[in-house]
């Protein structure tokens, strides 16, 4: 290659990092700006920010629950611990509003690395940025602060890894052994790396040796964890859990209910004809990702954001391969310069509406925490007097847990750790059933910590009961204690 031709290639490589830079900041404004904006939900964010406490304090993860009265000392298993300690010292160093940055960068991270994926799958720029903004729309019910937003950007990183690895270049392989000891130890979700590999082995078109090796030692990765070989065993547990399987929505096939639902299933829809119409063929290992990841998503709720990084990799590689077909490409002016610095500049924009900020120049700007009894809570601590056992809705358990862990809560959103017996009890009270005053009797129940929002017929059966004295109420919560006497 002459030095003309070695300008024009550098001058050309340029130009296209510089559009990327473009797109990604276009991309990453809408899902910086939705990642800041969304409230911070209590189920399974503030229990665990409580284990990550514990853990820091004691030296290691506790094994026993002591949450719970219900369950206190019965054996249990923090699986996510490393994520429960990130998000207590994020808790400790500043608050909500660090918490909800680094939500947002790791939401964000997650969307690059598959936007990078669509990338290098061959779909252009401005493809891969619209197809990932879909997916990022269709999976925003899925960014609630909890241990799974850690793993969004490993799971892209594996599935970018080994697209790579398709086209002959094999040294980012050697960064799954890493994925796979940080995943082990933030969640259970790291067997996806697992099929992810494993299909790529099978299927795949790359050297499979270099990638069984690297499989070997992502396997041994995966035992470098506080519980080594059981870690496993605890993800079938999991699958397996009665108390999961029969209470929990995240393991129920999805409904296509909201919004994100009504994209997601209305997407799957559009694909069928996409596959059949686009002169690009999948390949044997995308139609192994596609239907594998499918069935699993079809399957429980908590599997469609990994179907959906997938099914964007696959809809922005086919939809470029019929844009080439079906229109010509006309030559474009560029200034990479301008193209950068726009870019830069849409992905700071939206740090202006990070809690703290936002509050100084909007005034009307969304609350940071939803359904989460804080004044509750504090009303509760400064009358300690008031004679338990507490019974509470679930979500209220958890900030429960985390701020006054003087009064044990009698469930929380730990779907595993209590039995289908419990859970049975729990929603009989919770939509104020035939036999919920029955219950709580037999439970010994004393106070009562209920939601507004989500517990309308509990509400208005304890305050038409002479058993129960509301003593407390709130524009979330509302607190009530059994009369003297019953």
């Amino acid at each position: 290659m002459n030095d003309e031709a070695l300008t024009k290639s550098r001058s050309m490589r340029k130009a296209t990092l510089s559009q990327d830079w473009l797109y990604l900041g276009l991309l990453l404004l809408v899902i910086l700006s939705i990642a800041f904006l969304l409230p911070v939900e209590p189920n399974d964010y503030w229990w665990y920010v409580r284990i990550g406490r514990d853990t820091l304090q004691a030296g290691a993860v506790p094994t026993v629950d002591t949450l719970s009265y219900t369950q206190f000392g019965q054996p249990v298993i923090y699986h996510s611990w490393l994520s429960a300690v990130l998000l207590a010292l994020l808790d400790k160093a500043g608050g909500i509003s660090l918490t909800v940055l680094v939500r947002g960068l790791a939401v964000a991270l997650g969307y690059g690395l598959i936007y990078a994926a669509a990338r290098q799958a061959g779909a252009g720029t401005g493809m891969s940025s619209l197809v990932t903004l879909l997916a990022a729309l269709a999976t925003s019910n899925n960014w609630s602060v909890r241990p799974q937003m850690f793993t969004y950007c490993l799971f892209a990183a594996v599935v970018w890894i080994l697209l790579r690895w398709q086209r002959g270049a094999t040294r980012a392989v050697w960064l799954l052994p890493v994925i796979s000891l940080l995943w082990v130890n933030l969640h259970g979700s790291f067997v996806m790396l697992f099929l992810l590999v494993a299909a790529a082995l099978l299927f795949g078109k790359g050297s499979r040796r270099t990638l069984a090796v690297a499989l070997g030692l992502s396997l041994l990765a995966s035992l470098l964890n506080p519980r080594g070989l059981l870690a496993w065993q605890y993800v079938l547990m999991s699958l397996t859990a009665a108390s999961n399987q029969q209470f929990s929505m995240e393991w129920s096939p999805p409904l296509n209910v909201g919004w994100q639902m009504n994209l997601f299933f209305g997407w799957l829809l559009l694909f069928i004809p996409l596959v059949a119409y686009s002169p690009r063929r999948l390949s044997a290992l995308e139609w192994t990702w596609l239907l594998g990841f499918g069935w699993l998503a079809l399957s429980g709720q908590r599997y469609v954001i990994w179907f959906v990084f997938i099914l964007t990799v696959l809809t922005a590689s086919l939809l470029e391969e019929l844009k080439f077909k079906r229109t010509a490409r006309t030559a474009q002016k560029i200034f990479p310069a301008v193209n950068i610095s726009l870019g830069i500049l849409f992905i700071l924009l939206p740090f202006a509406l990070l809690p703290g900020l936002r509050a100084t120049w909007w005034a009307q700007s969304p609350q940071v925490l939803t359904e989460t009894p804080v004044q509750a809570v504090r009303w509760l601590e400064k009358n300690p007097e008031i004679p338990g056992p507490l019974w509470s809705e679930i979500g209220f358990s958890s900030y429960l847990e985390y701020a006054l862990p003087s009064r044990p809560v009698w469930s929380d959103t730990r779907f595993e750790v209590y039995p289908p017996e419990q859970w049975e009890r729990y929603q009989a009270i919770h939509k104020a059933k035939w036999n919920w005053q029955i219950l709580l009797d037999e439970e010994g129940i004393n106070l009562l910590m209920v939601s507004k929002a989500s517990q309308p017929d509990l509400l208005a059966a304890l305050q038409a009961s002479p058993v129960w004295v509301e003593v407390y109420a709130d524009e979330v919560t509302v607190i009530f204690e059994r009369a003297e006497g019953d």
